[in-house]
């Protein structure tokens, strides 16, 4: 079995299309676990639902997922989140809403634990450092978590020994599934922070116990233009083009 893992899409249409056309052109995958965050900052928020609706996938609620739908208050999120949030509220139909609303925080599958922000705080935290991550491994009882939210590609292990260590995931870098506990962050198809603009996601292959983490080149400019076009904040237009 093959899966591919995507967190992050923020409503980047043009991102998740160049994603899924590089998932095609690699062979092509069973399911797609999606890690939250469909929506908030970008400009097509109903399309990138619909379009992954069209996939066989499951996914994890992120902060902005239901903070759009109504779920959760928008009190935490910056001011320039906070508005998309409330754009990204009014663009979607009744059934985006309850699509939204019904995705749940924390889903186990295979020997991982999906989650959008950490296994101790599924929705808020971001998970960036060694020390984080030592807390968090406690959370969870798969060998294995997925996680988002930081838009960073991230891999945290834990050794028998309990010794903790973290490094940058590196694309088309073989990550082999050993006996270590691992906490994975597949970066951001949507929003990358990381300084690198192209979009970010993950496949993982049963059959060789690898995860290989890839860099999709899109057209940002095109999602630029529509940002501009639809009044969204301009600091999340110019981030676009730099990552960050």
């Amino acid at each position: 079995m093959r899966y591919a893992i995507i967190s992050d899409l923020h409503a980047n249409l043009a991102a998740f299309r160049a994603v899924l056309d590089d998932i095609t052109n690699r062979g092509g995958v069973e399911k797609i676990w999606c890690l939250g965050d469909i929506v908030g900052y970008g400009p097509e928020p109903g399309e990138c639902i619909e379009l992954l609706c069209q996939t066989n996938h499951i996914s994890v609620a992120g902060n902005h997922d239901w903070g759009a739908s109504g779920k959760i208050g928008i009190n935490e999120f910056n001011p320039d989140a906070a508005e998309a949030c409330q754009w990204t509220a009014q663009q979607l139909s009744p059934a985006d809403t309850d699509y939204l609303k019904g995705l749940p925080p924390v889903i186990e599958e295979e020997n991982f634990t999906l989650v959008h922000g950490s296994p101790r705080e599924p929705i808020w935290e971001y998970l960036t450092s060694t020390g984080m991550a030592k807390e968090n491994f406690a959370a969870f009882k798969t060998q294995f978590c997925l996680v988002g939210h930081s838009h960073v590609p991230l891999v945290f292990s834990r050794d028998e020994n309990g010794t903790c260590s973290g490094k940058r995931f590196l694309p088309d870098v073989k990550l082999t599934l050993g006996k270590d506990r691992l906490i994975i962050n597949p970066g951001s198809v949507g929003q990358p922070r990381d300084g690198n603009s192209q979009a970010s996601y993950a496949i993982y292959d049963t059959e060789t116990r690898v995860i290989t983490l890839h860099r999709i080149p899109y057209d940002i400019r095109a999602t630029q233009d529509r940002m501009v076009q639809l009044g969204l904040p301009m600091r999340l237009v110019a981030r676009l083009s730099y990552g960050m």
